[in-house]
């Protein structure tokens, strides 16, 4: 067995977040278990890469979860793909807000955005030609 990480994405509105990522980021929700109260659990991938989505569930016996709470992890999110500029322009169509405009930066074609459920992306591709080995 190959070592991994994978991201897991806690949200509001698993249902919304998963219809969110398929139109701005083309990705495919490979597998959805029901929670109770309508919320949901997902694998989603994107050109290939998985990682995992749910609502907010209760901790212990309390259901002691804020429903107006946001989770805001401090921690970002790296999309590699040469379809960068197609995905980012997508995800602000769809609700994201811009944080830096996608551009030629060095040898990477990046942008920085926050998807409508608090989560920061930075989206690109490294440039081969200007990459030095």
């Amino acid at each position: 067995m190959k070592t991994s990480i994978k991201p897991f994405l806690t949200v509001t509105d698993g249902i919304k977040a998963v219809e969110f990522y398929n139109r701005a980021f083309g990705a495919i929700e490979s597998e959805r278990f029901d929670l109770e109260n309508n919320k949901i659990s997902s694998v989603i991938t994107i050109e290939g890469a998985e990682f995992y989505l749910s609502d907010e569930e209760p901790c212990g016996d309390n259901d002691n979860v804020n429903i107006n709470h946001t989770f805001n992890a401090p921690i970002k999110i790296i999309l590699e793909t040469e379809n960068a500029d197609l995905i980012f322009e997508n995800a602000l169509q769809f609700g994201a807000t811009e944080i830096c405009p996608i551009r030629t930066e060095e040898d990477w074609r990046i942008g920085k955005l926050k998807d409508p459920f608090g989560h920061v992306w930075e989206i690109g591709y490294a440039l081969k030609n200007n990459i030095q080995e």
